[in-house]
């Protein structure tokens, strides 16, 4: 299973976006606007590899009356590989017997709510919206809208590779707190781990015990509210928390082996994880992250009679 790649983000900026140009530009001005920003992104003029080549991805996607055509009425491969990650995962049939691990709660459903919620606010009650998914409605909707659901498609993602993790785990999905949410309670024989699933539109840096990146508001402290939130439900069952993860996508988070340490914060051991090393981080555990000596059982009996769902 490998993760959705950045450019099917709700969050990711549209073609014309990335070049700079209204939906509504002529094709020569399109082509002036790609050839600007060539300029503009190539490393050797100071611009970066990553942007560089969004440039040369949204002219494939628009450069052409044919492509364009396609993408405005959301017929390209890439709309529909975008609406199918985005819509709400279809039951699956397992293919196996292997034993999953015992989940409660319902992952990206608070987010799904809001999201068509807001969505239908911004069309207009009483206007028809047929499709929700549809990328390229979902292009033209605010930042707010495009990032719950975002978060919804980021947990649900979260959340199907934690059932992987076998019969030895127990997770609490979309837990409710008095400071928000908390995405995931994941107790094993690893210990008890609080983790949040983030889509922050972009790669995020940890700097000074916290995470920065060009779509966190300054003064946020995102790994921070996640341990709020693990100490307040820690407190109303009676438990410690072993570690906080944040979880990025892949490639976001900008440290070796897709795992970067940040050290504790307020008093818990605090890192942020690519997704797609998440079960081996929680399988095999961190260096510092105590299991405690408190039975499991004991500790599964306590979260489930503590645990509100958000």
């Amino acid at each position: 299973m490998s993760d959705s790649p950045a450019s099917r983000s709700p969050l990711s900026a549209s073609p014309y976006a990335v070049l700079g140009v209204p939906a509504t530009a002529s094709g020569e001005e399109l082509r002036r606007a790609f050839r600007r920003r060539l300029r503009e992104t190539h490393p050797d003029a100071g611009g970066t590899a990553a942007a560089f080549t969004a440039v040369q991805a949204a002219w494939a996607a628009i450069g052409t009356p044919e492509a364009r055509a396609a993408f405005d009425h959301g017929g390209s491969s890439d709309l529909r590989e975008a609406r199918e990650a985005w819509a709400p995962p279809a039951p699956r049939r397992r293919q196996d017997t292997r034993p999953v691990a015992r989940s409660y709660g319902h992952p990206g459903g608070w987010y799904r709510e809001r999201y068509l919620d807001l969505l239908q606010q911004w069309v207009g009650f009483g206007d028809p919206v047929p499709d929700p998914y549809d990328p390229v409605l979902v292009r033209r909707a605010p930042r707010e809208v495009r990032g719950l659901l975002a978060a919804a498609v980021a947990e649900e993602e979260t959340a199907r590779r934690l059932a992987t993790l076998g019969m030895g785990f127990t997770i609490w999905h979309d837990v409710a707190t008095d400071a928000g949410k908390l995405d995931h309670v994941v107790l094993g024989p690893t210990g008890l781990w609080a983790a949040q699933s983030e889509d922050f539109g972009g790669p995020v840096t940890v700097r000074r015990g916290e995470l920065q990146g060009a779509d966190i508001p300054p003064g946020d402290a995102p790994m921070h509210e996640v341990a709020r939130r693990a100490r307040q439900i820690g407190r109303r069952a009676r438990v410690r928390f072993s570690a906080v993860v944040m979880v990025v996508s892949d490639g976001e988070a900008g440290g070796a082996g897709g795992v970067q340490e940040i050290g504790a914060i307020r008093g818990i051991p605090s890192s942020l994880v690519e997704r797609s090393r998440l079960v081996d981080v929680l399988r095999t555990g961190m260096v510092g992250v105590r299991v405690g000596g408190t039975d499991l059982f004991e500790l599964r009996s306590r979260l489930q009679a503590a645990v509100a769902f958000a």
